[in-house]
């Protein structure tokens, strides 16, 4: 197989219709390459002039080694890594393809040498990493939960747990409204919000307003961003959360922090809307999931477990043993 060093107009042109995350898109890639601390490397697999394999990549050189990452640490991006599209629907030629392109991969970004550290978070939709861990790379699963969007919102609803339904509808009740948003003020508010919130938790949010800036511009332009914002009858706002999306998948990115008014919590009813939403098609009508961003934390999953989605794993990919440890230290590895 023939692994070449593309352009972003390249990478472009050979992204699939289907199962790539929102940030391999082009718009999302030049936020990450202007933001990222190293160089972004987009690699593309070739059998002939056909594109079966796509790899991005953040490389950071210096005196004491290479370290590649994919997604980058700090930027809030919860995987990227490999998109594998070959073209025979038989096991054995996908896993042919899969193979020759994880290795072909991982020889241009040299990571057998012992100077090089690696570490990719797959998409959801890639389904086979055994070829890393044949590499000597250590495997890790994680989750989310995908809801599934369908096209009928009543039985959605009725599908949620009661108190999830009580949530809506008392949230329904209230004299407040939802409205959405393409300017940068509303995802600006979104993240100064979240910003206070992990204050008072003690925790330091690692995203800068000129990366989210940039990422939720760039996105928007091409109708894959959109910012969801409840509002008091005053005008205040009082919670909001930046999506993000894919042509499969919606993505809860930023925001949702807790907030009641009048006793009732709005968030809910904040979620309800962008799911009302995607049931109708809007704004991209391919969307069939909502990624609500995670089910790795007990905490946080017994509230979005109410909401009945599907358990998603997904995969991360590591150089083994003590060095990977010791460089999650050095490059702080910020996981969402």
């Amino acid at each position: 197989m023939d692994i070449r060093q593309v352009t972003l107009a390249e990478w472009d042109d050979a992204l699939p219709e289907a199962g790539f995350e929102v940030f391999h898109t082009p718009e999302a890639l030049n936020a990450i390459a202007a933001h990222a601390t190293g160089d972004l490397r987009l690699y593309a697999g070739y059998k002939g002039e056909q594109v079966v394999g796509l790899f991005p990549a953040v490389v950071r050189e210096s005196a004491v080694g290479t370290a590649v990452f994919s997604p980058p640490p700090g930027l809030s991006v919860p995987r990227l890594g490999p998109l594998v599209t070959p073209t025979s629907p038989k096991r054995r030629k996908r896993e042919k393809v899969n193979l020759a392109f994880t290795e072909g991969v991982l020889e241009r970004l040299r990571v057998d040498d012992p100077l090089t550290l690696f570490r990719a978070v797959c998409p959801t939709a890639y389904p086979d990493p055994r070829p890393y861990v044949w590499s000597s790379l250590d495997l890790d699963t994680s989750f989310t939960y995908h809801l599934d969007v369908g096209d009928d919102a009543d039985a959605l609803l009725r599908s949620f747990s009661k108190s999830l339904r009580r949530e809506i509808r008392d949230g329904a009740d209230l004299d407040v409204r939802v409205e959405t948003s393409d300017e940068a003020d509303g995802a600006r508010t979104v993240l100064e919000q979240t910003r206070e919130r992990y204050a008072e938790q003690d925790r330091t949010l690692p995203l800068e307003w000129p990366y989210v800036r940039d990422l939720t511009a760039g996105l928007a332009d091409v109708g894959r961003c959109r910012t969801y914002l409840v509002r008091n009858p005053a005008g205040d706002v009082l919670s909001g959360v930046v999506v993000l999306y894919s042509n499969d998948v919606a993505y809860y990115w930023l925001g949702g922090t807790r907030e009641t008014y009048e006793g009732t919590s709005v968030n809910s009813l904040l979620h309800w809307r962008i799911v009302e939403d995607l049931v109708d098609g809007d704004p991209i009508p391919s969307v069939s999931a909502y990624d609500l961003m995670g089910a790795n934390v007990p905490r946080l999953c017994r509230y979005k477990s109410k909401f009945g989605a599907e358990l998603v794993p997904y995969y991360a990919i590591e150089t083994a043993g003590a060095g990977m440890r010791a460089a999650k230290a050095a490059f702080r590895l910020v996981k969402r």
